[in-house]
């Protein structure tokens, strides 16, 4: 077996991994990346549709859920989207604000992932792709990593091996076993911004309805999102269901307004008044979709011409508009979540610089970390922002 070292030892080739290898570079470190994948990015590869949202001008703090909310923003404050743009301007990467701050690649994600090997190769950082690691452990001068035909020695180590969404890309849970045989604690993992599911007549009225897409706010207690919503075979997805559901807990219902900015009931009324003769769904089919509308008058059993109905129903549709109050079955899970939810616990980490507070020398950066971002580019920032942190204090 073959005896390596090197100062640093970063496992996981992903955003965080291989961000963090190229400051560490040209900061001078000798600095070894290891990934079990031999075609290594593919979360970055897939990400926005293709052309990968990789910041957004408008994150803080308050896109993220951590149990501890606060660690974020030292991080954060470190280094900004801003920062991250002006490499990707080095490259000369054209982009463009799709919405709400969210920056994509005018091509192609595989821009940013050229980006991130082009600095690991400027400061000569070394990789080994296709290399599963079977083993991690602690020694007098740092850490001594085996893989199947190596022997890794590195001062320092660090961790960037992702969460456990999408599998079929490689997830694994290496970075959570490493934590543990380190003596640290861990926020449950949970799949994030991914579908809501259905079993019961839910599922049969949104499959009825697949492909379908409205505008919604959909919230749960006190956290609410105002995009799109669209039907699918098994459930709901769509960027205001992807965002609720890193906060939906399973038992708990979401609320959901199907015409928001408008007032449903005072509308229904005054169309009683102007055209009494007019069903109950064509009405409604002025602000929803035709499908959507006779779909809904079904579902709740409201339904025939206006001039037939009181207004006590038409009172009781317009709340089953604004204030649905539906229960998930589940989410699609690991399979199509985008991110995970959960993970090292922030508690046993500096913010700082994302190092252990357990292992002297062992880092934890980027989605294996206990930091969720909303949806459009805010969990590619952390990557860039923990692995910027860890890499300012070696």
């Amino acid at each position: 077996m073959k005896k390596i070292s090197h100062d640093i030892v970063v496992i996981g080739a992903g955003a965080a991994g291989l961000f963090f290898a190229g400051l560490a570079g040209a900061a001078g470190h000798d600095v070894l990346v290891i990934d079990h994948r031999q075609k290594i990015g593919e979360k970055i590869r897939i990400s926005g549709g293709g052309r990968c949202n990789f910041t957004n001008i408008f994150t803080d703090a308050s896109h993220f859920i951590s149990q501890n909310p606060h660690f974020v923003k030292s991080a954060l404050a470190g280094f900004s989207p801003q920062d991250f743009i002006a490499l990707v301007e080095r490259y000369h990467i054209a982009y463009h604000e799709k919405k709400f701050g969210q920056l994509f690649c005018d091509d192609s994600a595989q821009q940013i992932i050229d980006m991130l090997l082009g600095e690991c190769r400027t400061h000569q950082v070394k990789t080994a792709f296709g290399q599963p690691v079977k083993s991690v452990s602690k020694t007098l001068s740092g850490f001594e990593i085996r893989c199947e035909d190596r022997q890794i020695n590195a001062r320092r180590l660090v961790i960037a091996t992702g969460g456990l969404s999408i599998p079929k890309i490689g997830a694994t849970g290496f970075g959570y076993e490493i934590a543990r045989q380190f003596g640290m604690k861990l926020v449950e993992p949970e799949p994030a911004l991914v579908p809501l599911t259905f079993t019961d007549r839910l599922k049969t009225f949104c499959a009825e309805l697949s492909g379908l897409s409205v505008e919604a706010v959909i919230s749960h207690h006190k956290t609410a999102f105002a995009e799109g919503l669209l039907f699918t075979h098994r459930g709901l997805t769509g960027p205001s269901v992807l965002q609720i559901s890193s906060y939906w807990q399973a038992g708990e219902n979401i609320s959901v307004d199907l015409l928001p900015g408008y007032d449903a009931e005072a509308l229904l009324l005054q169309a009683k008044k102007a055209s009494p003769k007019q069903e109950l769904h064509t009405a409604l089919s002025t602000y929803l979709p035709k499908r959507l509308s006779a779909s809904l008058c079904a579902y709740h059993g409201i339904s025939g011409r206006l001039s037939d109905l009181p207004a006590s129903a038409l009172t009781s549709l317009s709340e089953q508009l604004h204030r649905w109050q539906i229960k998930p079955a589940g989410t699609e899970g690991y399979r199509t979540a985008e991110v995970t939810r959960g993970g090292v616990d922030t508690a046993d980490l500096s913010s700082t610089d994302m190092q252990s507070k357990r292992c002297e020398g062992l880092y934890f950066i980027g989605e294996v970390v206990d930091v969720t971002g909303h949806l459009g580019g805010h969990n590619f920032q952390w990557a860039w922002a923990s692995a910027a942190a860890a890499a300012r204090h070696l």
